[in-house]
């Protein structure tokens, strides 16, 4: 599936700009650096609760200079314990380019595939849901989501059926904006669906009451996506230092800040920041690591961001 010159091309261009290849990656770190794990409410299985969404950051050419930082970031995203990578044809080239990485470091199968169909009708949802195969270069997608419900019954039924055929194996729905949350929550309680995504974040908490309890007790996972607010929250808190009590739930920086608020509630399976730096990945991935707040400490993060 996965052209062989196009991947020698990437090795290349890419050890000429000092990235170092690796075979297969272990997803066991030592003891102290083991990710934090979910369970999917579906089917039992665990997952790490840290992700990495492509949206804006993967959407990039083909050159050595856009490729060999987004290489790193995958290279130590699977290095940290990662498993699930969140695209989507509406993300420009970023389904392409995740298919490319993968490929080049041989991680296939150490990667939870999650994308999603964006499109109405059936032969072109079922044509675009083909294209993301090759594009991500894999056999199978672990998580098929209709993006924005988009002719979601269509698409739903569509995605069924690939899940009879073993390419994929978990159906999901998605949407951008709280304004549709009714339409989220209708959705979940007519079609069994194993994942929901929306957006969350320290200072856009309407999933709290409104989604997240549906979704528990339907047995469906969560993901939670623009935890950063699309970068606001750092303006937010720029020149401003992380309050000395975080670190009683190991937390130095804001990323984790951020980040520690959403996973410690109990409901949520995954988050998928996006990045294209190094060291904000890093960062991310250190959220998934120690301990989280609790609900009192969660309250006293949301009076603390208030305020400022």
């Amino acid at each position: 599936m996965y052209d062989t010159s196009r991947r020698r091309w990437l090795k290349f261009c890419l050890a000429t700009a000092g990235i170092s290849f690796i075979p297969k990656l272990p997803l066991a770190m030592t003891q102290t650096n083991v990710q934090r794990q979910r369970v999917i409410p579906s089917s039992g299985e665990e997952i790490p609760v840290m992700g990495l969404g492509t949206a804006r950051t993967f959407n990039v050419g083909r050159s050595e200079n856009a490729l060999a930082p987004l290489m790193q970031v995958m290279q130590l995203f699977i290095e940290r314990g990662g498993t699930m990578v969140d695209s989507s044809p509406m993300y420009g080239q970023a389904e392409r380019v995740v298919g490319d990485l993968v490929s080049s470091l041989d991680i296939a199968d150490q990667i939870f595939f999650a994308t999603k169909v964006w499109t109405r009708g059936k032969q072109e949802g079922m044509e675009q849901m083909e294209n993301s195969f090759k594009l991500m270069a894999t056999n199978h997608i672990d998580l098929m989501q209709v993006h924005n419900l988009v002719d979601t019954r269509t698409q739903l039924k569509s995605i069924r059926d690939l899940v009879e055929r073993k390419k994929v194996r978990y159906i999901g729905i998605t949407h951008h904006t709280p304004g549709a949350f009714d339409e989220l929550e209708s959705w979940i309680k007519k079609e069994k669906l194993d994942y929901v995504q929306f957006p969350y974040s320290i200072v856009n908490r309407q999933a709290e009451t409104r989604l997240l309890p549906v979704a528990e007790e339907y047995g469906v996972a969560t993901i939670a996506h623009r935890n950063f607010e699309r970068g606001r929250l750092f303006g937010k808190v720029l020149g401003k230092k992380v309050p000395e009590w975080a670190k009683e739930f190991d937390c130095e920086t804001w990323g984790n800040f951020f980040l520690k608020y959403i996973i410690a509630h109990p409901h949520i399976t995954n988050v998928i920041p996006a990045t294209k730096k190094s060291k904000h990945l890093i960062d991310n991935m250190n959220a998934g690591l120690g301990r989280l707040p609790d609900p009192e400490q969660r309250k006293k993060m949301v009076a603390y961001v208030e305020r400022l």
